[in-house]
Parts: structure tokens; sequence; C-alpha cells
């Protein structure tokens, strides 16, 4: 069984990406790991050098900003690095620049991989998620967050990512997959606010491309507002090791009182009582196939 992990970033530094934490995340689990480094201008390629492994393969990359809207430069960008992974693979293993594995969950993963290597109906492995936002004390537990996500894939040179990059399709259909006991811990929504409202700002880019009021309509402030979100919960677990040093050097306060729900209307307020109290989130959409 070969394991080749894949992920693509550019200007890491500029939006401070924690892409070496999600790239060492994933190393004892792969066999190599494939990065695409897109044209950047600040220190992303030495960024990247600066894991030390031999088993980082890297790659160059021009992205094409006319493919902005909707997200679809994402996933372009993830078939670019995808399409780098040799043949003899048995999973991919996805990793994006603001998600990190816990090393807790290695014998899991690894065992998922094993038991199902010769078991051509899976195509795919997935994940749990826990998205960190305004500190790394809390969690988002709404669903304005996905709870749910492949990120090993089956290694087929048809597979193609999906819209934003979000997910994977073969042949244009949603893949077969299995749950994985493990979690994938994001944490895109964790800076110092004005250091997330310039990520924010460069990540609507992506998604409007030449929309000049896209901005506006954001209304993204010089700081970004972590109080607007609608629901968090305090996190008592342990974050995954190699993020131990950024967290230490959080320059930061933020405080968030988790009685205080800000739903938009009663259907909302409503599922996620349901959610809370059963475990089961009602009417989610699937980016996947789960097989029994």
């Amino acid at each position: 069984m070969k394991v080749t992990g894949f992920t693509f970033v550019r200007n890491a530094v500029k939006y401070d990406y924690p892409v070496v934490e999600a790239i060492r995340s994933i190393l004892p689990l792969c066999d190599e790991v494939i990065v695409s480094v897109g044209n950047s201008d600040d220190g992303t390629l030495a960024l990247i050098e600066s894991v030390g492994s031999p088993k980082v393969k890297i790659f160059h990359s021009v992205w094409d900003d006319s493919l902005k809207a909707g997200g679809r430069i994402l996933a372009v960008e993830t078939d670019k690095a995808y399409a780098h992974i040799s043949p003899d693979t048995t999973w991919a293993f996805y990793i994006q620049g603001d998600e990190v594995v816990h090393e807790d969950d290695y014998p899991v993963i690894r065992a998922a991989m094993e038991k199902y290597k010769d078991d051509q109906r899976v195509e795919g492995l997935l994940f749990n998620y826990r998205h960190f936002y305004g500190s790394y004390d809390y969690v988002g537990d709404s669903r304005t967050w996905y709870n749910k996500e492949i990120r090993i894939v089956r290694y087929n040179p048809e597979v193609r990512s999906y819209r934003d990059a979000q997910g994977f399709r073969l042949h244009d259909r949603k893949l077969n997959v299995k749950p994985v006991a493990a979690w994938m811990h994001h944490y895109g929504w964790v800076k110092h606010p004005a250091e997330q409202a310039k990520k924010l700002k460069n990540s609507i880019s992506l998604y409007f491309g030449e929309d000049k009021n896209a901005l506006e309509r954001h209304n993204i402030k010089e700081a970004f507002d972590y109080a607007g979100i609608d629901s968090l919960n305090r996190f008592s677990g342990k974050h995954p090791a190699v993020m131990q040093e950024r967290i230490d050097r959080k320059n930061w306060q933020f405080d968030f009182d988790i009685s205080r729900k800000n739903f938009k209307n009663m259907k909302r307020r409503l599922l996620y009582w349901v959610e809370q109290k059963t475990g089961k989130r009602l009417f989610d959409y699937r980016n996947y196939k789960l097989l029994k």
C-alpha cells in the first residue's frame, strides 16, 4: 500500500496559512507528499522547503486568475497537484493549507486504509471536522459548518476536484465512501482580527474575481468582527502537537458567551436543537455516497 499526500498553496506567508503544520501532520501517514506551489509574491516556496522532509515533492504552478468565479480556481489547483501523484499510489491523502490531522488519529486512519485497500467499492474515506473560530478555544457547532468531507481518495487518474475543492467526483458522480473515526482540524477562522480581514479579502477575490463590489457587499473591515457568528462551543480537547508552537504565539484575545445564539430564523434554531439532542444533522447536503 502506497499513500501519497497532496496539497496546493499560494501566498501562505502573506495570509499566514498553517500549511507547514498541515503537511507535517500527514507526513507520518504518507510515503510522499506532493505540494503544488503557486506563483507567490512572498516567501511561500522557502516556507515549504523549510519542512525539510525528503518525502515532500515540490512542483510549481502558475494560477489562472481568470478562473476565480465561484472558487473554481481552487479545484483547478487541486487537480494540478493530484496530477503529479505517481500511478502506483493506493490512497491519495488530500489536505488543505489550513487543515491539520491529529496524531492521536494516526492508528485509526492507517487501519482504515489497510482495511479497505483491496475493496474497490471504497473510493474514499470520510473525515469528521472541527472548525475553530475566533480563537483556538472555540469551535463552530451549527450548520454554518460542514461536518464531514472526503480527505482520502482511492487513486484513480480520472478523479477530479469538485466545484471549489471541497469534494471529489469520478466521471461526474459522487464517490462511494466509508467513514473513518478521525477528525480534521480546520483553522481557517483562527487569526488576529486584522490578519483574518486580510485573508478574507483574498478569499473573496478567489470567489468573485473581478467583481469590484464584492468586498463592499461582504463589508469586510480592517479588523474582522468575530462576534457575528450564530453559535459556538468551547473546545475541551487537545490540539494536534504540530499546532502547539503556533497556538503559543497567539497575540489576540477572543471571548464568547456560548449561551448566546444568533440564528437567522426559527428553522435553523430548530435544526440546531435536533442535532444537539440526537447527533443527527437533518436535510444536510452530502458531497459523497456512504457505503453500507
